[in-house]
């Protein structure tokens, strides 16, 4: 069952025609009164703030695993930055801030601990039945993971956050199973783009991953400036942060040039992204999703330049020898979790068990066993793998 909105709504005032707002939004799976407080956006946003998955994104890795030092971005800063950066480009675009916040702070829930390391364990582990993809998990996460309401499984989150978080990242032609099977029951239009404000999100992904990887990455001692240099935008941002801190300590200056690096990133985002819907003048949000193109994103050379960061990044910090232990250690201790489980489905705690049956190797327990390491933090996965593998250490 589904509900639809009243409209207008007091927050939308100001939205440009192309922005996601109550008018044509195609409500709730489940049917619930909405708050006249709150935009149904607003409430989205407080839902994943509350839940215990965004919670435990404290404690999930980024790209250092969280012993590693407390300063370190995790899952959650990360989230908070792309929040933060994607709230800014929308109101400058005329979108629906709230649920572009929404979108970007729900964007990790299905991450599993260890970052990428830990998903890669995943998959090699799924493989033989129905895979892992932290963007199917997150979708899990918000229509099944998260039971906190008495009514039904999930958060309830609108159709238009649903959508944008499955195609933040463009359409889905293969789309994983879970999505594909929750699109059957309730359409998502993934052969689509999503709105403009998930769109959005994407982007405001990869500003935060480049400013605060490379801020992670000089506070680690993994890069040095002089390793920056030769980078598009980064190297200008540099040279000129260099200009106004001569004398000052390397964090001024780490910083200085950080924050010069979003501005030029974001400046571009705007101006771009701007021209693009200017030149295709969307009458609505469905216009949006109708294009043959994203309408979000940058311009041809920052596009480009994007691209060779991120290369960059992969070469010197993601697959530096120090993260590759961590990495290596990451893989080892969540495959060996889920082998352990997946094998004796009687070593789950409470409802886990419950869910797994008694079979072990079947396809059941393995999507419970994968379930409930995909929600541990980094410090639980941990301690779980102690307390299955230490013999000197009581369960």
């Amino acid at each position: 069952m589904t509900t639809e909105f009243a409209s207008p709504h007091p927050a939308e005032a100001g939205l440009a025609p192309w922005a996601v707002r109550t008018e044509g939004a195609r409500g709730r799976q489940h049917a619930e009164p909405e708050a006249a407080s709150r935009s149904p956006w607003q409430r989205d946003r407080d839902r994943v703030i509350h839940s215990a998955a965004f919670r435990k994104l404290q404690y999930k890795t980024q790209v250092f695993v969280n012993h590693e030092g407390d300063f370190y971005r995790t899952r959650l800063t990360h989230s908070i930055e792309v929040a933060q950066i994607a709230r800014s480009v929308a109101r400058a675009l005329g979108l629906n801030e709230d649920l572009t916040e929404a979108l970007a702070l729900a964007h990790d829930l299905g991450h599993p601990p260890f970052g990428h390391a830990g998903e890669d364990a995943l998959a090699l582990a799924m493989r033989a039945f129905d895979g892992f993809d932290h963007n199917a998990q997150s979708l899990r996460v918000v229509t099944v993971l998260e039971q906190r309401y008495a009514g039904f499984d999930g958060l309830n989150l609108t159709w238009e956050t649903l959508e944008g978080l499955v195609k933040h990242n463009g359409p889905l032609h293969r789309p994983p199973s879970f999505v594909a099977e929750f699109d059957a029951r309730y359409p998502l239009h993934l052969h689509h783009h999503a709105g403009a404000e998930a769109q959005l999100a994407a982007m405001a992904d990869d500003i935060a991953y480049h400013s605060h990887d490379l801020d992670d990455g000089l506070r680690a001692g993994i890069l040095a400036a002089e390793d920056l240099a030769p980078l598009p935008v980064i190297g200008a941002a540099l040279a000129d942060a260099r200009t106004i801190c001569r004398d000052a300590p390397a964090g001024r200056l780490r910083h200085e040039m950080i924050r010069r690096v979003i501005d030029a990133f974001v400046s571009d985002l705007i101006a771009a992204s701007r021209a693009r819907l200017a030149a295709l003048a969307p009458a609505n949000a469905d216009a949006v999703r109708a294009a043959p193109q994203p309408v979000i994103g940058f311009s041809p050379a920052m596009a480009e330049a994007n691209r060779a960061i991120k290369s960059f990044l992969f070469a010197r910090l993601y697959h530096h020898w120090r993260l590759n232990r961590m990495t290596s250690k990451a893989r080892r201790v969540t495959g060996e979790l889920f082998a352990l489980l997946h094998a004796n489905p009687a070593l789950l705690p409470g409802d886990w068990r419950a869910q797994a049956g008694e079979a072990g190797g079947s396809g059941r327990a393995a999507r419970a066993v994968c379930d409930y390491i995909a929600g541990m933090t980094d410090r639980f996965a941990l301690d779980e793998y102690r307390r299955l593998t230490d013999l000197s250490i009581s369960g």
